[in-house]
């Protein structure tokens, strides 16, 4: 009835769509979909299918990451891989010098093989990286180390899912990266050993095993990579609340939960409601980090007296290290401590820059320091222990340190080329795997060596 008794008229009637566009109705459903305890679900379902692949081929799971270890309960996760989905995208294909990704080899060699797991998103079958950028790594290595192995050299990529043109230009490119990896002058002798066996390749995801007869043997180290999640091509809202590749990007949906803690804590997590998560999540995260406090510091390797590890007070103030090097915290704050050295550097991008105006005080402060006591053991910090310590680190290594790792004053003023600096990444990258300057602090790091007239 209207307001008047009687039956209502058209101007008493109120449609949603005068007030709601198609639009943003069709938006809220999306974000509806994408919710993050549809996530969180879809990466359980798409973790017992990562499981059932590691036992099919009877090998350990390694997470490609950040998304892989969404998929890998930490109790079974054997360790992680760094191959960038971009490094296999078409005419980009490249082989990283920042990420050699050679802690594969011995444990590919303990197990027989390993499964390399990663996730993308809705539409594509498997990422970048599974169908190209591991398959170009793998050939790399197999043609560096196994010379007269010939039957392991071509790039083995999926079936059916590159172009022939694209297969072509992939194989062209592999002898320029096993040039390029031998003028690292990495002990090859030594990885050969490390691996033992050429590389062969296998594909698992939810559409096929392939080839359908590979199992870890005697003849090779069998690589499995692994697509966790399933092909959906329609949208999300029509998969009753699967997500493909729901690990992916988390930083736009998790509110800072990370894969340990989110195993850690499942059972709390799918009871909570939506609205609640990211108070809970905050919570679980606070604590996690007080555990983790304390973390033993990386030693690079083959420096005697070079560590690397994210800023912890604990580590930093316990003495245990006789030279400090925080690129994040306030200088003000070691005013009066010649054996520290705070750079005040800012986060991400900004902080490479800032990097890049700190790195004559890096400089001075080494030559004062270990110019008088060599032996003296140096920590370099940062807030991730990946980025900004890594740039000061590459820095004070190509100026002061030899090619066995032996501290030389010297050398200050020797010539430095970029060829020069990737070998003496390589240094730190294969020390600690989880190192990952990114482009701008590498930049910065070749500005600041290549151009000494500009300090």
């Amino acid at each position: 009835m209207g307001s008047s008794g009687t039956y209502p008229t058209l101007g008493d009637l109120h449609f949603p769509s005068a007030q709601v566009s198609i639009s943003q109705t069709l938006s809220s459903l999306r974000r509806s979909a994408l919710s993050v305890s549809n996530r969180l679900q879809s990466i359980e379902t798409d973790a017992a299918f990562v499981q059932d692949a590691a036992e099919h081929y009877d090998l350990p799971l390694f997470a490609n990451e950040r998304c892989g270890s969404w998929y890998i309960n930490p109790d079974v996760k054997a360790g992680s891989a760094y191959f960038k989905s971009t490094d296999g995208h078409t005419g980009q294909w490249d082989f990283s010098f920042r990420r050699l990704n050679l802690q594969l080899l011995p444990l590919a060699r303990k197990y027989g093989g390993c499964v390399i797991v990663d996730s993308t998103r809705r539409g594509k079958l498997m990422p970048d990286a599974l169908s190209k950028t591991i398959p170009i790594w793998c050939a790399v290595l197999n043609r560096s180390l196994f010379p007269t192995h010939t039957e392991y050299h071509p790039v083995q990529l999926p079936p059916n899912y590159l172009g022939q043109s694209e297969e072509s230009q992939i194989e062209n490119r592999i002898d320029g990266f096993v040039h390029s990896l031998k003028a690292l002058k990495l002990d090859l002798d030594e990885l050969r050993e490390q691996l033992g066996k050429p590389i062969r390749v296998a594909w698992a995801n939810h559409e096929y095993f392939y080839p359908t007869d590979l199992r870890k043997g005697e003849e090779y180290c069998l690589f499995v990579l692994c697509s966790a999640s399933k092909r959906v091509h329609g949208a999300e809202m029509s998969e009753g609340g699967y997500i493909q590749g729901a690990g992916d990007d988390s930083e736009g949906w998790a509110h800072g939960l990370t894969p340990p803690v989110f195993w850690a804590n499942q059972d709390i997590l799918k009871r909570t409601a939506e609205e609640d998560l990211p108070d809970l999540i905050a919570d679980l995260i606070a604590g996690y980090q007080q555990q983790r406090t304390g973390q033993v510091a990386t030693l690079i390797s083959p420096t005697s007296n070079l560590f690397i590890n994210p800023t912890d007070p604990k580590v930093n103030e316990s003495g245990q290290y006789d030279l400090v090097i925080d690129c994040n915290s306030d200088p003000a704050a070691v005013v009066d401590n010649p054996r520290r050295l705070n750079l005040g550097c800012a986060l991400a991008k900004l902080g490479s820059r800032d990097l890049r105006k700190s790195l004559d005080k890096v400089r001075d402060f080494v030559t004062a320091q270990l110019g008088s006591n060599p032996s003296q053991s140096l920590l370099v910090t940062c807030d991730t222990g990946k980025d900004l310590s890594a740039g000061a680190l590459l820095a004070i290594i190509c100026q002061f340190y030899n090619d066995k790792g032996e501290f030389d004053a010297s050398l200050c003023k020797r010539s430095i080329g970029k060829q020069f600096i990737r070998q003496r990444l390589a240094w730190i990258v294969s020390s600690n795997h989880e190192v990952n300057p990114s482009r701008s602090t590498l930049q910065s790091v070749n500005a600041f060596l290549m151009q000494p007239g500009d300090y």
